[in-house]
């Protein structure tokens, strides 16, 4: 058979066509996966303007109220002044003496140092005389001043005599755009002054100082202490955009609010309610917490910024950076990381690849969001982990990038799809029936290329129609009445090919071409054998139709004709043919010529019946005898210089 010796060549084809498929669509998906660094490009200038930065902080806050509760610093205790004790002690600012008794009692258990986080720049009488010499006999108090000036407070001198013996810390806390403390101030420098450190970090390098740990200074000029390198912050580090970094500062990971530390109220100490060793070997701090005084701050832990009863107290805050050092350095407590800018642009490019990568792979379906979702998730989740292990990494901008790649490149396949459906329908819609069109559409990616039908060869049986003495019926009809008889006769038949699950090629004046087995390729036998018997059965039919229509027009005084129909199966070559104007699909090929040839065959043969059907060898075959035929003979066809083995299909 015909078809079988150009099997070879067919196999040849297909794994070209293969190549040439797989080829495309990854042009395609390289088309699609450029987007991701244009996505990164964009997210990343987004990014620099700021414009995340309040969502960055945002994450930051919530993984650190995610966190599981720490213990509490031992090594901490906070002497609180809190509305009961105000209303006992009767007047704010406390007085020199009542200071001078309190520090003289906790000065009893030999703490390590104690931090006084009250301003005393002007003796409060009475007792300011005890007060001083309470500062000049005890060597590891630390008052405070502040040292920067700001919107809110001019700067604040620290008590004179613990500025004489250089006792004393910065009580400056850094605030961000929104109002919460997340960064620490180690140490700052004045201009034409020394470098005064932050009251926390005095009283946790004077303890580690006591445990044998000394600052060093790395290569690269970061400062390290026992097991811990505490890394400056630069101005874009982790979520900050273009941020204030003087000074040296670290960000803040907190151990936690009021409840993560010890505490004792004032009027317990001065009352001798506190247990004998309450104090030895530890820090103590001593500071307001009464919400009269003021001395409150928003940090993570408060959940939104209208909420005021959860501001955290400055000494809470001093107490946490202390305690931050102190379990860096002696326990490996995490401190908090960030990525290089490269990193967190590379990090960015990730996400927004997958994002694009899942919008090629689920382009125009649900499961594109079901798959977002779950890389957010994930994204959420590693974010988060990292975080738990001291890595602050960028959450908002990868995030972006992942839903706006996916989202994007789902829009331009649903785009370039609505571009191809309507190209695709346009050529077929008016030739196949709606389930060959919907067929079409589900295997548009082998047939689709560069926005056209590519060409393809395959094995496909081909039927001409044609209607016996037309010219002479055109002659003497009108030309409305024509037009309307002979649309009635192309329309049965148009329909009979769509019900046989052909594909109407193209009418010809009174001659209709129809395709079985096209446009997606047929590559078994049997498939074979199904398009071959399905366009012999559409011939049966359409001499059925014919006879009913011939008695239809009999009744209403129209012409009534026989015709002529040639069946050929073989090689094809399908695809678009036409301009960008105007593009049709259609078959070319030798099998199409014999189809046509058969059809106008020796036009006074013999036994024609109403309806004649010639096939060629190769269709006489596939139909293996589901159809009575007879013989015709090996003749020479018109423009053709092979002889063919011709058959008739009897239907009479």
């Amino acid at each position: 058979m015909q078809y079988e010796v150009m099997k070879p060549k067919k196999t040849a084809f297909r794994l070209h066509t293969l190549r040439l498929r797989v080829s495309w669509q990854g042009l395609k998906l390289f088309r699609y996966l450029w987007l991701s660094p244009v996505i990164t490009a964009s997210v990343i200038a987004l990014q620099s303007t700021g414009f995340l930065q309040l969502l960055d902080w945002a994450t930051f806050d919530q993984f650190v109220r995610w966190r599981p509760l720490e213990a509490p610093d031992p090594r901490i205790v906070i002497v609180t002044i809190d509305e009961p004790d105000l209303k006992k002690l009767g007047q704010w600012p406390i007085p020199d003496a009542i200071l001078a008794k309190l520090i003289k009692k906790i000065k009893q258990q030999n703490p390590v140092s104690i931090g006084l986080d009250i301003y005393r720049n002007l003796p409060v009488e009475p007792g300011n005389k005890d007060l001083v010499n309470i500062f000049k006999t005890t060597p590891n108090l630390i008052g405070v001043e502040k040292v920067v000036e700001d919107q809110n407070r001019a700067s604040i001198e620290p008590p004179p005599t613990l500025k004489e013996k250089d006792q004393v810390g910065a009580a400056d806390l850094i605030l961000d755009a929104d109002g919460k403390i997340r960064r620490a101030l180690l140490s700052i420098k004045p201009p034409d002054s020394p470098t005064i450190l932050n009251l926390g970090a005095r009283l946790a390098l004077m303890y580690l100082e006591a445990q044998g740990v000394t600052p060093e200074m790395t290569e690269n000029h970061q400062v390290k202490l026992g097991k811990a390198e505490f890394i400056r912050f630069t101005e874009n580090d982790g979520g900050y955009v273009r941020a204030d970094d003087k000074g040296y500062q670290i960000l803040l990971n907190y151990r936690g609010s009021q409840d993560n530390f010890n505490k004792i109220s004032i009027t317990e100490v001065l009352n001798n309610q506190i247990p004998p060793d309450l104090f030895r070997d530890k820090i103590v701090l001593i500071g307001p917490f009464a919400q009269s005084l003021n001395d409150l701050f928003f940090t993570p832990y408060t959940s939104n910024l209208f909420s005021i009863s959860d501001r955290t107290p400055g000494v809470i805050i001093h107490a946490n950076i202390a305690s931050k050092i102190i379990s860096s350095a002696l326990d490996g407590r995490p401190l908090i990381y960030v990525w290089s800018d490269r990193m967190e642009w590379f990090w960015v490019f990730v996400w927004s690849t997958l994002g694009s990568s899942l919008g090629w792979v689920y382009g125009g379906t649900r499961w594109t969001v079901y798959c977002l979702i779950l890389a957010t998730g994930g994204l959420i989740l590693i974010s988060y982990g990292a975080f738990l292990s001291g890595w602050w990494l960028p959450l908002i901008s990868p995030l972006l990038a992942l839903v706006s790649s996916g989202m994007v490149v789902t829009a331009y396949i649903a785009n370039v799809e609505r571009q191809d459906r309507k190209m695709v329908m346009t050529l077929f819609q008016r030739y196949v029936n709606p389930k060959i069109a919907e067929t079409i559409w589900q295997n548009r990616e082998d047939l689709l290329e560069k926005g056209q039908i590519m060409g393809q060869k395959m094995t496909a049986t081909v039927l001409f129609t044609d209607i016996r003495g037309f010219s002479t019926i055109a002659e003497q009809m009108e030309p409305a009445l024509l037009m309307g008889w002979l649309n009635e006769y192309m329309n049965a038949m148009a329909n009979i090919v769509f019900e046989h699950d052909g594909v109407v090629d193209k009418f010809m004046g009174d001659a209709v071409m129809a395709v079985f087995g096209v446009p997606i390729p047929r590559n078994s036998d049997q498939e074979i054998a199904q398009d071959a018997t399905a366009a012999v059965s559409c011939a049966l039919a359409m001499g059925e139709k014919l006879r009913s229509l011939n008695q239809q027009w009999k009744q209403q005084n129209q012409p009534i004709i026989s015709m002529r129909i040639g069946i050929a199966t073989g090689i094809v070559v399908t695809g678009s043919l036409g301009s960008s104007q105007r593009m049709e699909y259609t078959t070319l090929g030798d099998s199409v010529n014999i189809a046509a040839r058969l059809e106008s065959y020796d036009k006074s043969f013999d036994n024609q019946g109403i309806c004649r059907i010639l096939i060629n060898e190769e269709t006489h075959q596939q139909i293996d005898g589901k159809f009575p035929t007879c013989y015709v003979g090996r003749v020479q066809l018109h423009g053709r210089q092979q002889l063919i083995n011709i058959y008739q299909v009897l239907n009479d």
